[in-house]
């Protein structure tokens, strides 16, 4: 009798939740559809083609899981305690990538000489951008980008921009992008580099020279996309990422510290002492671990994710193009690590 008022009563529970989720799911769905058509005229008023427009703005519906992937972004709080690098590093720069980078950087040594010698960007970071991004294309998100973008437009919490990726990917129809290659990430990014929409009509380009830039297929397309975003990003040839240092147990730090305010994730950048040259650095006591010392008037930083006693990291300009492409010390580190250790 107990088993059964139980069942009953989560039956209720269940009957309950229906009738509160139902409604609930419908009105978002409704919210979304009335929405469409002010996407409909930002669209076409962007000169996205009328037929591209008919065909997908029948096909799209509203995406719960992504507005809840959306709200479970970490908020930025600024009183948040700092996490430690090295647990990333063991994540992140890992045998398996290391290996599966180094195999990728063979396989492609005539592709990313050309595109190192017209850009100037080492092959070695292409190739770890490309690690990071979708472990060497092994996955690339099976979201489907229209819906996402149309979805997190309508949701409002960044409306500017998932209005604008969405028209952006309408015009990558234009280009002749096939809708089945529009998957990626919940978030709009797409391909082997993960580019967002406005970022591969801008960048993207054709690496193999069949008049594609097709970043979901090629690696020659995908590592001369790569290339071309850090070359729009600052790239400065001839001078390398950074270098791990050891900073000396009596190191004074109280007068290191970086007076400007990056507008852009300062709390990225506020970690970053102010710049010397690498001449200033060694006067200073500290000491390449594992690379030789840059040109005496290469400007750095100083970072030290773990604390004092733990390894450091003098940082050129050239670790400012990687925060460019994600704004994280940590994926930045990673990257330039990574490349090292696939070129050795």
């Amino acid at each position: 009798m107990r088993g059964l008022l139980t069942r009953t009563i989560a039956g209720f529970a269940l009957l309950a939740a229906a009738s509160i989720a139902t409604p609930a799911a419908a009105q978002d769905e409704a919210g979304f559809q009335a929405y469409l058509p002010t996407l409909r005229a930002q669209a076409l008023a962007a000169g996205v083609r009328p037929a591209t427009v008919d065909s997908v703005f029948p096909t799209l519906t509203f995406s719960q899981r992504v507005v809840d992937l959306d709200r479970q972004q970490p908020g930025g709080n600024p009183n948040a305690p700092v996490a430690m690098f090295a647990p990333y590093r063991i994540q992140h720069v890992d045998a398996a990538r290391i290996s599966r980078g180094r195999a990728a950087y063979l396989a492609n040594r005539s592709r990313l000489a050309a595109v190192e010698r017209e850009t100037g960007v080492p092959e070695s970071i292409m190739v770890a951008i490309w690690g990071h991004e979708t472990n060497y294309g092994s996955y690339t998100g099976n979201f489907d980008l229209l819906r996402s973008l149309a979805t997190l437009a309508y949701e409002g919490r960044r409306r500017d921009l998932f209005s604008g990726e969405f028209v952006a990917a309408l015009k990558m129809l234009d280009r002749g992008v096939s809708r089945a290659d529009l998957k990626g990430s919940w978030a709009g990014a797409t391909g082997n580099p993960q580019f967002l929409p406005s970022i591969y009509l801008r960048l993207a380009r054709d690496g193999d020279g069949d008049g594609k830039a097709d970043i979901w297929n090629s690696a020659a397309d995908t590592l001369a996309s790569i290339g071309n975003y850090f070359v729009n990003a600052g790239w400065r040839p001839g001078q390398p990422w950074g270098i791990a240092v050891n900073v000396p147990a009596g190191y004074d730090r109280s007068g290191q510290a970086n007076r400007l305010v990056s507008p852009r994730c300062p709390r990225v950048f506020e970690r970053h002492s102010g710049w010397r040259t690498m001449a200033e650095w060694r006067a200073l006591g500290l000491v390449p671990q594992d690379r030789p010392w840059p040109g005496d008037n290469v400007l750095a930083t100083l970072l030290e994710p773990d604390g004092p006693g733990k390894t450091a990291y003098l940082l050129t300009g050239n670790y400012r193009v990687i925060l460019d492409y994600n704004c994280s010390n940590f994926y930045a580190l990673s990257v330039g690590l990574l490349a090292d250790a696939v070129e050795r």
